[in-house]
């Protein structure tokens, strides 16, 4: 599968916003779910050079965010489309999102932080290299919730 990224457009970011919603669970990751969150995905300066939307066959089958934490380390944050999820999709795409990070950044370090609940996420990031490397409390979606923060080198 061919993945295409692009900077994410405002008409984008508000689509995503208002229409993909996740089952379960996973509903923790719809945007609405946090006003902060939400707030800055919405917000085109916020956004710029920071989010872009990954396209296959001409169609927005996730997005991406990436930023350089210092000049060694790209830390990254990534969305499917929920009807996409939990049907093996996720190597490629992740796959993908870490050569478009390596390729425009070349950092040394790539990291994510992920709901620690998420052992779906987190067993395919330890399949494609990460390692997790610490556990932290955050406030989100009006509540408090444990994350695993995980480390790629290359």
């Amino acid at each position: 599968m061919d993945y295409i990224f692009q900077a994410m457009t405002q008409e984008q970011a508000e689509d995503i916003a208002a229409s993909w919603r996740y089952q379960g669970e996973y509903s923790f990751y719809d945007m609405n779910a946090d006003p902060e969150d939400l707030e800055e995905f919405l917000d085109p300066e916020k956004r710029e050079g920071v989010y872009f939307v990954v396209l296959s066959q001409n169609e927005i089958i996730g997005f991406y965010s990436f930023q350089q934490s210092d000049k060694d380390t790209v830390d990254i944050g990534l969305g499917m489309k929920p009807e996409l999820t939990g049907k093996g999709n996720g190597a490629a795409f992740l796959a993908a999102g870490l050569q478009f990070a390596e390729t425009r950044y070349r950092p040394k370090n790539i990291t994510l932080s992920v709901a620690a609940f998420n052992t779906r996420a987190i067993n395919l990031y330890e399949k494609l290299g990460f390692k997790k490397v610490a556990s932290f409390v955050q406030p989100t979606n009006g509540g408090q919730y444990d994350f695993v923060r995980m480390k790629r080198n290359e």
